[in-house]
């Protein structure tokens, strides 16, 4: 249920296409994909349009088995979802860290899993910080989230240090902005703000199970480098409508030897 808190400035909630700015209103066109419950209130600044997790590919749903007995074909597969993905994590691996909270998308169907005994989420711009808390109360999951205002790369060795072994830490950094999608094939290396050798070195310096959301374009050559000796990467693609939106990679005990 919708709160009736006012939105902070910066923050809006279109419920007109006349009122969506251009750049933005393909995104917002697909806001009940992005999340279901949009019209019971959702927050978003401008540029968190541009980052957010769309639902479909970052909500928890029971993988069942398909198997069929007396040679009838197995039903189709679920989709592959992120949070049904990293809930496969050990039991041991009772902490969530999401790195790059933005206004929630992930962080919301983490919560939502019911897998995690601790969720962190840390955002360091306060006003999409603020969207977050506030869609997840719209999804009855705030209380469930530990809400960090701060850089990662600061916050996470200050602060979680000591929680690295019962962690997964989860990342979806920024690309760059949306040119990334000029590219057949995306330069990992030179992704901003944070490149992939920047992201992998900090992360795994707390947790060796570090997962990544990533350009679907990105260079798998370059994630390759990654991999332990003898180790084989995890590496998902979430599609929409039978296309990818984008990829995960998997380290630490999610790879395969």
């Amino acid at each position: 249920m919708a709160t009736a808190k006012e939105p902070p400035e910066g923050v809006h909630h279109y419920e007109s296409a006349e009122d969506v700015p251009w750049e933005i209103s393909k995104y917002w066109h697909q806001r009940h994909n992005i999340f279901s419950k949009y019209d019971d209130g959702i927050w978003m600044t401008h540029d968190a349009w541009f980052g957010v997790t769309p639902e479909p590919v970052a909500r928890y749903v029971l993988m069942i088995s398909t198997t069929r007995s007396n040679n009838i074909p197995p039903a189709h597969p679920l989709p592959r979802r992120i949070a049904s993905d990293i809930a496969a994590a050990p039991a041991s691996k009772t902490i969530l860290v999401d790195a790059f909270a933005g206004a929630g998308g992930n962080t919301i169907a983490f919560a939502l899993s019911g897998r995690w005994k601790q969720i962190f989420a840390i955002e360091k711009d306060p006003v999409v910080l603020a969207c977050a808390k506030h869609n997840a109360e719209v999804y009855g999951v705030a209380k469930k989230i530990f809400w960090i205002c701060g850089d990662a790369f600061t916050e996470i060795p200050k602060r979680l240090k000591q929680v690295g072994k019962s962690a997964v830490m989860f990342g979806s950094p920024p690309w760059g902005g949306p040119t990334y999608t000029d590219y057949e094939v995306f330069d990992l290396n030179v992704m901003g703000p944070y490149t992939l050798p920047f992201l992998h070195n900090s992360f795994s310096a707390i947790t060796p199970d570090v997962v990544l959301y990533l350009p679907r374009t990105s260079d798998l050559r370059q994630l390759a480098k990654h991999a332990k000796p003898g180790d084989k990467l995890k590496v998902t693609h979430y599609c929409m409508h039978g296309a990818s939106k984008a990829l995960c990679v998997y380290f630490g005990s999610f790879a395969a030897t």
